[in-house]
């Protein structure tokens, strides 16, 4: 069940919550890789004090988050997932938006699984274990941030921190039925976030509501708290970039992003269909021959990948490699050609407040069928293609669960224009009351 609302106080809801990763058994630690109850309990008790004297630190106070571990806590190594860095030096400090969050008053409760060095959307960890999706344990969870989709799904937090280079806020949050935000890349400072992408990543929340993400999104970015501007449906200017964005798409994932659709056209929004395919494409066209994220991801890993590969996961070390076949020019003539397609694409949606996709274009797939490696790159592909595209162009997107009575989940993926992220919250809230009128 999605919650808006924090009954209690921090000190109950995080009993309910630790109680919750302990009855889980061997569960909770596929999905959490550390817990931190001695802290979170401190506090949870000091901001119920806070609370009770009427000096809140702002809207995350005694809200309960896990954070993915890729986040430096200071006096602990930070592992990304992997078995290489066990036994890495402790953090000297915390990472920036870890500091963020303990300075408004955040309760965390722990750090999540997560795939190894976030290189993957399927979300499978084989040193750690795997989480399975909150929906259906025998599927996949998605990734990279998988076990911080599970951790808010299943009630063990209420609001997890997450990277995104390619889709790995976005893609466990539509699998698991969540809210996943992506904000603009430098919205939120990267300082001791191990890195996957210096061009790509960034930080956003998985949570339960829009309401929660743009709470989140003030504290991460540093802003002042304000509520988000009410907008309404009618008039709203939405395109579908359908083409090459809704191929490959399950059945399932078309009719309830078409349902979707037809209820915001029916609530006066103006939904267009948009040919945008000759630049929603580039990314693609332009990465034939390697990525930036696997050539970024080479130069992160060269110390390690020949002396050390054997403690990679297979399926990560052979991706990372392929990022040293791309040429120095090669790598600057994708930046460039980026750099004139941002401009490009921006042109093309000035007359809209957003577009409107599949978040991912697959339900969630069992974990047994995706254990094969061309079952795996294919899968990831999938999982990858549609929330990559708008990293490349440094867009906000937003993700939205859309009701549907099976388990398999599926988001709806909402993209702002540049720089425009508390709009685009601001239209995740609007369509969030209407398809789920609880909100």
């Amino acid at each position: 069940m999605r919650m808006t609302k924090t009954p209690a106080t921090s000190s109950q809801r995080l009993e309910a919550a630790l109680a919750t990763i302990t009855a889980a058994g061997d569960d909770g630690s596929r999905i959490f890789t550390r817990l931190y109850r001695d802290v979170a309990q401190a506090a949870a008790l000091a901001a119920d004090r806070r609370a009770e004297a009427g000096q809140r630190l702002g809207p995350l106070d005694g809200r309960l988050v896990s954070i993915k571990d890729l986040f430096d806590v200071a006096g602990e190594a930070t592992t990304a997932g992997s078995a290489l860095l066990r036994s890495a030096a402790p953090a000297a400090r915390d990472a920036d938006a870890v500091g963020r969050l303990r300075a408004a008053g955040a309760v965390i409760i722990g750090k999540t699984n997560m795939t190894e060095f976030a290189y993957s959307g399927v979300g499978l960890n084989p040193h750690y274990g795997t989480p399975g999706n909150a929906l259906d344990g025998a599927c996949i969870p998605g990734g990279s941030s998988s076990g911080a989709g599970v951790s808010v799904a299943r009630g063990m937090a209420e609001i997890a921190i997450g990277s995104d280079t390619g889709g790995s806020v976005r893609i466990p949050s539509a699998l698991n039925g969540l809210v996943g935000f992506k904000p603009s890349q430098a919205r939120v400072p990267r300082g001791g976030a191990f890195p996957l992408s210096f061009t790509l990543d960034a930080i956003g929340p998985l949570c339960s509501s829009v309401a929660d993400a743009a709470a989140t999104d003030s504290v991460l970015a540093d802003i002042a708290d304000e509520a988000l501007p009410a907008r309404a449906l009618r008039g709203l200017r939405l395109g579908v970039p359908r083409g090459l964005l809704f191929s490959q798409a399950h059945d399932e994932v078309l009719a309830a992003v078409e349902q979707a659709l037809s209820g915001l056209a029916d609530a006066g929004a103006k939904v267009s269909n948009e040919a945008l395919d000759d630049l929603l494409g580039e990314p693609f066209r332009l990465q034939e021959r390697g990525t930036l994220v696997a050539a970024e991801a080479a130069w992160i890993h060269r110390d390690w990948m020949d002396t050390r590969a054997s403690e990679y996961d297979p399926m990560v070390l052979g991706r990372i490699r392929r990022g040293q076949t791309l040429d120095a020019a090669a790598y600057v003539g994708i930046l460039q050609a980026r750099a004139a397609l941002l401009p490009a694409l921006d042109a093309r949606m000035a007359d809209l407040d957003a577009l409107l996709l599949p978040t991912v274009p697959i339900l969630a797939p069992r974990m047994d069928e995706v254990q094969a490696e061309d079952a795996f790159l294919r899968t990831n592909a999938l999982l990858l293609r549609n929330p990559s595209v708008f990293n490349f162009f440094d867009l906000p997107a937003l993700t939205l669960p859309l009701p549907r009575g099976a388990k398999p989940a599926v988001g709806l993926m909402l993209v702002g224009r540049r720089g425009r992220d508390r709009e685009l919250l601001a239209l995740g809230a609007a369509f969030e009351s209407h398809i789920n009128p609880a909100f």
